[in-house]
């Protein structure tokens, strides 16, 4: 942290009360200046020869026939006004991160100008905030910090901009000139950067060595660095993501409570509000599938802008064949729409086979900024979505305010070519069934039916024919293509010597149980994919 001394008298400022202040001297004080609820027993000639401002103010008082003077709107009260006064008088003053802000505004506000004195107090602040503040990474984030409580002052001497346009800067310097060091000192031990010379040794600076220190700012502050960050070109949008997403733990909280607390509602509004917007202009990389979601999530519960929510759902759907289960179990807004949001699911997974099937079409692009983005979505990505859908609805199949309009419309939502093997849409429907017991036959009939029992593994198939949940007609479906599996495989034994071929060893089934009613279903495998896991 860099310091400036200024003068070289002794400090002889001393005080009676709390709200008293002099000046110990031979010479009786002829002025007293109230700030702030403080009075300064003061000598007009020191202060008058260094501010204009205080030349009116004595005069006018003096014409009044009283030497009293009231300055009730100073920038930073009496604790800057005695910095001021004190350097008046000759004696020692340090000037630092922490109060150059508000020294600077009480100074432009006494008018302590190169007009009343060469090398007065403004001067000596603008060469101590040119030469060492913006020079000192973590200087300038103290200075910037500290500018919020001077506005609009601080704004109208270009402090807050001169600030950002240092701190935007050095963000993009070599790693290999920034020193990194841990610190027992600093807050919760975390790493301390600076910029320094080239020394020619190899830097263990990681190229996000700025992104925790920004964190500190408050949301305006942050946005406005941000913004200069981003316009200067240099920064690859996964670290403008990786920024982001630690501004959003650092400062949205993690329970529900606390993020739809009535006191906080607003902020957590403008928070994540903020953080959406300076998302990467290029909405298919920069920020992971999950955070996207999470940050959606946080939209639904504080209740943020419309247009936040679509420009998430937007970004979403060029990576949804990324997220897991649990990513997008987004609650219901409201309550009679169950625990869940399948609607919102429904509309994500339509927008990801939009976008699939122009890719197909032959290289769709879409235009983001000034930028364009060419779509390409594998078969991949399209069998990673169906496994999704089927995955979502067994999760939230339980829920008995789910309606099975909107467990059919999400089934159906993605293409045949999505779901090759019907396993995970079979327990799906089974886990619906188990809950929604009170369905009439025509509904039963009509979840069914999403069923193609020829995509069904053995095992799947196996545990329908012993399922008293579906309707007859898919349990014959299901007993019959196991026994058309035992005869093929049968046949195929005879025909090749014993040795079945790999079809009909692969499709081969046990036999059947003399009384099926008597067998209980086999618990229900786990999906083929690790894909829902939480890592």
């Amino acid at each position: 942290m860099k310091f400036m001394k200024l003068g070289s008298k002794p400090d002889a400022f001393q005080s009676d009360a709390a709200d008293v202040k002099y000046v110990v001297s031979d010479l009786a004080t002829d002025v007293v200046v109230h700030v702030g609820g403080v009075k300064f027993y003061l000598h007009k000639f020191p202060l008058l020869s260094k501010s204009s401002k205080l030349q009116r103010l004595v005069l006018k008082a003096t014409e009044e026939g009283t030497d009293e003077v009231h300055i009730n709107d100073l920038p930073g009260g009496a604790k800057t006004f005695e910095i001021c006064a004190k350097f008046c008088y000759g004696m020692v003053v340090t000037l630092s991160p922490h109060n150059v802000v508000a020294t600077r505004c009480a100074a432009e506000y006494l008018e302590m100008t190169e007009d009343m004195e060469k090398g007065n107090l403004i001067f000596k602040i603008e060469v101590f905030i040119n030469s060492s503040i913006l020079r000192s990474w973590k200087d300038s984030i103290i200075v910037l910090q500290s500018t919020k409580a001077m506005l609009p002052w601080s704004e109208e001497l270009k402090v807050v901009g001169r600030c950002i346009d240092a701190i935007a800067s050095k963000t993009s310097v070599d790693p290999a000139n920034v020193t990194w060091s841990y610190s027992h000192n600093s807050k919760k031990g975390v790493a301390c950067a600076e910029i320094v010379e080239s020394t020619g040794k190899e830097s263990l600076a990681p190229k996000d060595w700025w992104v925790e220190d920004l964190c500190e700012l408050d949301v305006d502050l942050y946005k406005r660095v941000m913004v200069a960050i981003k316009s200067k070109g240099r920064m690859s949008p996964e670290l403008i993501g990786e920024a982001l997403k630690a501004y959003a733990v650092r400062w949205l909280p993690d329970s529900y409570d606390a993020l739809v607390a009535e006191d906080y509602m607003r902020r957590n509004q403008c928070l994540v509000e903020t953080i959406v917007w300076l998302l990467p202009s290029d909405r298919s990389s920069g920020c992971s599938c999950r955070f996207l979601l999470k940050l959606l999530k946080v939209v639904i519960l504080v209740g943020a802008g419309e247009h936040v929510k679509e420009e998430l759902m937007r970004r979403i759907s060029f990576q949804l064949h990324k997220a897991t289960v649990k990513d997008l179990l987004l609650p219901a807004v409201s309550p009679n729409d169950g625990t869940y949001d399948a609607q919102l699911v429904h509309n994500l997974v339509q927008r990801f086979v939009a976008r699939t099937a122009l890719s197909h079409s032959g290289g769709f692009i879409e235009k983001s900024d000034e930028k364009m983005i060419e779509l390409n979505f594998g078969q991949e990505s399209t069998l990673s979505v169906g496994e999704l859908v089927d995955g979502y609805l067994s999760e939230v199949a339980s829920d008995p305010d789910l309606s099975l309009s909107t467990f059919v419309e999400l089934a159906t939502a993605v293409p045949e070519a999505a779901r090759p093997v019907h396993d995970g849409l079979y327990y799906a429907v089974d886990a619906y069934l188990k809950e929604h017991q009170d369905i009439s036959k025509a509904d039963k009939k009509k979840i069914c039916s999403l069923v193609d029992v020829k995509k069904l593994s053995t095992d799947a198939s196996m545990h329908a024919t012993q399922n008293d949940r579906l309707l007859l007609r898919l349990v014959v479906q299901s007993r019959s293509r196991r026994i058309f599996n035992k005869l093929w495989s049968t046949k195929g034994q005879g025909e090749h010597g014993g040795k079945g071929s790999e079809t009909s060893g692969s499709s081969q089934s046990p036999p059947l149980s003399a009384k099926p009613t008597e067998v209980k279903p086999s618990p229900l495998p786990p999906l083929r994919s690790r894909r829902y896991s939480v890592s």
